[in-house]
């Protein structure tokens, strides 16, 4: 394709998208529920896994005691397990709930599913195959594409 062909569509795509975000985006506000310094716990834990106290209290830089605090509240609220450690049964350390988990990922949710698929269900099915091919196609170019920038 055409280096002028490319730029064309690209900026086609790019008109389309905002309205694509205004008609599909999730209409309830995101309700947030938590406190910046609760997300921030739970957020960790899902880059790091399991911890104790101590050591999620190391990680943000926080005092243990305030951690412990945040830790007891979102437990409380069903968010936090205790669990002992498998490889010392001494210690106890901290996951997500799997109201914690569905909670992350509903917050993660840009576009709201229930609009999506009721446009979708309008679609031919090739059309929506082709849509979401297209989407993963353009993920991979940038892909391809940072990572060539990243080697020079």
């Amino acid at each position: 394709m055409q280096k002028s062909a490319a730029s064309d569509e690209a900026r086609e795509f790019g008109a389309l998208f905002p309205a694509v975000y205004l008609r599909f985006h999730r209409r309830d506000g995101k309700q947030r529920e938590l406190p910046g310094a609760s997300r921030a716990v739970l957020q960790h834990l899902t880059l790091t896994g399991p911890l104790s106290i101590g050591e999620m209290a190391k990680h943000l830089s926080r005092a243990q005691s305030v951690v412990s605090e945040i830790v007891e509240h979102l437990e409380r609220d069903g968010l936090l397990e205790r669990m002992r450690d498998p490889k010392d049964r001494r210690r106890t350390l901290v996951w997500l709930s799997e109201r914690a988990l569905a909670l992350l990922e509903r917050e993660r949710e840009v576009l709201s599913t229930e609009l999506l698929t009721r446009a979708m269900t309008r679609m031919k099915p090739a059309a929506r195959l082709a849509l979401l091919s297209g989407m993963h196609a353009l993920l991979a170019a940038h892909r391809v594409d940072s990572h060539r920038k990243k080697k020079t």
